[in-house]
C-alpha cells in the first residue's frame, strides 16, 4: 500500500471541514450552514475515493512492471 496522494489528503481535510461546518450550523440553528456542511463531506468523501482508486491503480501499474522485468 503506497502513501496517500493529494488528493485522499485534500479529501480527508475537506471531509474534516465540512463536519465541522456541519455541526456547527446544526449547534447554531442555521439549517443552510448545516446543509452546506453535509454537503461539503459528501463531496470529499468522494475526493478522497476516487484519490484512493488513483492510488491503488498505480500501486498494480508499478507492481505489473516490476513483474514484467523479472
Amino acid at each position: 500500500m503506497g502513501l496517500p496522494n493529494k488528493a485522499e489528503i485534500r479529501g480527508k481535510i475537506n471531509k474534516a471541514k465540512g463536519t465541522v461546518k456541519e455541526n456547527i450550523g446544526h449547534a447554531v440553528g442555521n439549517r443552510s450552514m448545516e446543509k452546506h456542511g453535509a454537503a461539503d463531506r459528501r463531496k470529499a468523501s468522494l475526493q478522497e475515493t476516487l484519490g484512493k482508486a488513483r492510488r491503488k491503480v498505480g500501486d498494480a501499474v508499478k507492481d505489473l512492471g516490476t513483474t514484467m522485468r523479472e
